[in-house]
């Protein structure tokens, strides 16, 4: 029978390969491996359709005033998540900020981490699996809640390293 270890190994090596199903036999023991593929149906989307509009007399419209502020916002922020780092989900499964419900959070925003600094726990076919930082740095934003559900690749923390 394979170690919990050894499980972990091999979802992990499975979840990073191109193999959709696995199957392993051994002494009577059997274990099973499936990837998860998330399938999504978009809707169609409705255009608005134009009401007649009653003329009404009204003053001069004034011209839309543009600050040169906003553009300058719009990079900035597209340069700061370009030099952040984002801790990305491995697995498919659901997300958890603390080892057990009485505990604290593993981390907070604003707190330093390491590469081997555990930041969460994504439970995946009922193993708990540990994420690491896998960076040195600071944590700038939690971008997913405790118990939500995420996907494979769905970035988890912005870590300004």
């Amino acid at each position: 029978m394979l170690k919990v270890q050894e499980i972990r190994e091999l979802i992990k090596l499975i979840d990073q390969s191109s193999i959709d199903e696995f199957e392993y036999e051994n002494d009577g023991s059997k274990i099973v491996l499936k990837k998860n593929e998330v399938q999504y149906a978009q809707a169609p989307v409705e255009q608005p359709t134009q009401q007649p509009v009653a003329k009404e007399v009204q003053e001069p419209a004034k011209p839309a005033v543009t600050t040169p502020e906003q553009p300058k916002e719009e990079a900035t922020n597209k340069q700061m998540d370009e030099s952040l780092h984002k801790i990305e989900s491995p697995m498919v499964g659901t997300f958890y900020a603390r080892p057990n419900p009485d505990s604290d959070v593993y981390v907070k925003t604003g707190e330093k981490v390491s590469e081997s600094s555990v930041v969460c726990i994504i439970e995946a076919m009922k193993l708990f699996n540990e994420i690491e930082a896998e960076v040195n740095g600071e944590v700038v934003e939690m971008l997913v809640e405790d118990g939500q559900l995420v996907e494979y690749g769905q970035p988890l923390f912005l870590v300004k390293a």
